[in-house]
């Protein structure tokens, strides 16, 4: 199985994705393809170009190391589609499960834009993100399933279950708790642990962060790229993955 979250940058879905770690039934590829876009040997970003790219770190190798653990058993890869878009041929859609992550753009702009404030509409990463979804809705005749950050924050244990539904895996309920500390696994080689995985390194499960941005209003760049991405997360969220009371808040 090659089961893949796609979602933007700030999305909570690297929380997402260290739940998936905890479960223990699948080999978990944090962001091999952003990793690529800035680091790689055929990186398509100068964003970090000082940043010398090891040597066979090509998308050629790491297609190759994931169809090898998806063969083997099952592989959970989440990633931004904006860095891996030009090599999503119909064979490579048709042979994944395909899952989407989405939240309200002002929070994603606003973080993005405070670790790089000279992001890039690209970067920000919905239009890519509707155009996969739509992409794969016309050729399947099925909407892939959308969640919603705001669910998967307030209604933790009711959207990861809605979600397995979704996807035909287990339910795993130790996977929702953890203990704080290291997140190395998901830290790409070129920028180190980094400011990213601040509020992941000090979690015990998934939980709404309470990170104060500066507002963006002020920045008409900014003010622009929220406009734009508004349109496509309307339309992304017109296909979120329906999702049941938690049972703690039953009764």
């Amino acid at each position: 199985m090659f089961l893949t979250l796609w979602a933007t940058p700030r999305s909570t879905s690297t929380a997402f994705e260290w739940m998936m770690r905890q479960r223990g039934d699948f080999t978990c590829f944090h962001e091999p393809w952003n990793e690529l876009y800035y680091y790689g040997v055929d990186r398509r970003s100068d964003r970090d170009a000082h940043v010398e790219a090891r040597p066979g770190h090509t998308y050629a190798a790491a297609w190759e190391e994931l169809d090898s653990a998806a063969a083997g058993g099952r592989a959970f890869v989440k990633d931004f589609v904006y860095s891996v878009e030009h090599e999503l041929t119909d064979e490579r859609l048709d042979g994944m499960v395909h899952t989407f992550l989405v939240r309200e753009p002002r929070r994603v702009i606003q973080g993005l834009a405070r670790h790089w404030p000279d992001c890039s509409w690209e970067e920000v990463g919905f239009e890519s993100l509707h155009r996969l979804h739509e992409r794969i809705t016309e050729r399947t005749g099925t909407p892939p399933p959308v969640m919603a950050s705001d669910d998967l924050l307030d209604r933790t244990e009711a959207t990861v279950r809605a979600y397995c539904a979704a996807v035909g895996i287990d339910f795993v309920a130790e996977a929702l708790s953890w203990e704080e500390g290291d997140r190395s696994e998901v830290a790409w080689y070129g920028e180190g642990t980094g400011p990213w995985h601040d509020n992941l390194r000090a979690s015990t499960g998934i939980s709404r962060p309470t990170t104060e941005y500066a507002p963006l209003d002020d920045d008409p760049r900014l003010v622009e790229f929220l406009e734009r991405a508004t349109v496509h997360y309307e339309a992304l969220l017109a296909h979120r993955l329906p999702v049941d009371a938690d049972p703690a808040s039953d009764g």
